[in-house]
């Protein structure tokens, strides 16, 4: 097996930030960001707030740490981090027997510069479109079964021995559950298995055993619009059988790519008519003794008008109503949204507006400025109730 060569692992996990044994949120001190900056906001809350961010060369026009500008935004207002793409399979295993992570440790090491913690994501995204194109096709020979765990296991030790502590929470497991039919996807590794639970299920447990510290999370994109509701109720019973099967899973990770999808006179009428349901699904998770987090948060604005004004106030007061009712749960603690900038937003190529207008659901936008949507969010984590600090994981 391939792997370039490792970082220092003294500079990487040097501090008390990312030291074993560390709380789940550490010191408020640590963040390095103003006292109206979002994380500052949401520590006096015991929450946390932060961002995906990308990889770039240096002064790149990216959402990247690279780029000052970005950087800025990301240092005044975040403290914590997740990497966008750049722990995907895709990316740091271009073969089964070679390991890439020449981004992934430039990007740990502009983290800990900046004082932030970082979550993984993700060890094993199930599904089959987004497998690298060599395990759709790998061979897995007479004893499949154990070949795919072997390529499991030498996955997330890999990983998790390479940054240690210093990825305190890992989405372990990402969209495993078809959103059409609320079923289990079935991939290359669940044929191998017999079935896509034992593939969970030893990615979960392997997990634990290589990062006993960290937060294990299964993440997913069940939603609250109409429409998610056998996605909602796939999911549930994964969880279900989870805790069923004694599958080590701390928390349940809620993307939040929320949307207004089609014209609509009063967003507090849909909000209304969306939040019962949502509340009774987030009742049953938590009532099965899961955590929450908000791990890909963003606004999806199609069904909203072109005018600037008008689709801005939509956008905050749908995002505001969906943060106030997250942030009621006390075992949500942390929101991290997936990009600062409308300018770097994954929703331009993936979902452009009908109409050709940018979309706008990132707290900045294309120049930087601030948006309504970053006042909601300022608001929401102003007025959640104060949590427990998170429970201490040995090492």
């Amino acid at each position: 097996m391939k792997i370039n060569p490792p970082i220092d692992r003294r500079t990487l996990l040097g501090g008390s930030l990312f030291a074993a044994g560390s709380a789940l949120l550490p010191p408020v001190a640590l963040a390095q960001n103003g006292s109206d900056g979002l994380n500052a906001i949401a520590r006096a809350r015991n929450l946390r707030f932060g961002s995906a961010f990308a990889w770039s060369p240096p002064g790149a026009d990216a959402g990247s740490l690279g780029n000052p500008e970005y950087a800025a935004l990301v240092k005044r207002d975040c403290g914590v981090l997740v990497p966008e793409n750049e722990l995907k399979w895709q990316r740091t295993r271009p073969s089964a027997a070679t390991f890439d992570f020449a981004r992934m440790d430039a990007m740990m090491a502009q983290a800990k510069a900046a004082g932030m913690p970082v979550r993984g994501h993700t060890l094993l995204w199930h599904y089959t479109r987004w497998f690298p194109e060599w395990l759709k096709s790998h061979d897995f020979g007479s004893k499949p079964a154990a070949e795919a765990e072997r390529l499991l296991d030498q996955h997330i030790r890999t990983v998790a021995g390479r940054y240690g502590p210093a990825i305190y929470s890992y989405d372990v497991v990402n969209e495993a559950v078809d959103p059409d039919t609320g079923g289990l996807r079935e991939t290359v590794l669940s044929t191998a298995m017999g079935g896509a639970e034992p593939v969970l299920d030893h990615a979960f447990a392997t997990a634990r055993s290589a990062a006993p510290w960290a937060e294990l999370v299964y993440n997913d994109y069940m939603s609250w619009e109409a429409g998610n509701e056998k996605h909602r109720s796939g999911v549930l019973r994964l969880l279900e059988g989870f805790r069923k099967r004694g599958t080590p899973v701390d928390t349940l990770g809620v993307q939040s790519h929320i949307g207004l999808f089609a014209p609509t006179k009063s967003v507090a009428a849909v909000v209304a008519e969306l939040t019962p349901a949502w509340r009774a699904f987030l009742n049953e998770v938590t009532g099965m003794g899961y955590r929450l987090s908000i791990t890909e948060f963003d606004v999806r604005d199609r069904g909203l008008p072109a005018d600037i004004a008008l689709r801005d106030q939509g956008v905050a007061d749908f995002a505001g109503a969906y943060l106030d009712l997250m942030l009621s749960y006390p075992q949500l603690t942390d929101v991290l949204v997936w990009g600062m900038s409308d300018k770097y937003s994954w929703l331009r190529g993936f979902e452009p507006r009908p109409d050709g207008q940018i979309t706008r659901g990132c707290p900045y936008d294309t120049d930087f400025k601030a948006k309504p949507l970053r006042a909601a969010i300022a608001k929401s984590l102003a007025g959640a109730p104060i949590r427990q600090p998170a429970p201490e994981r040995a090492a």
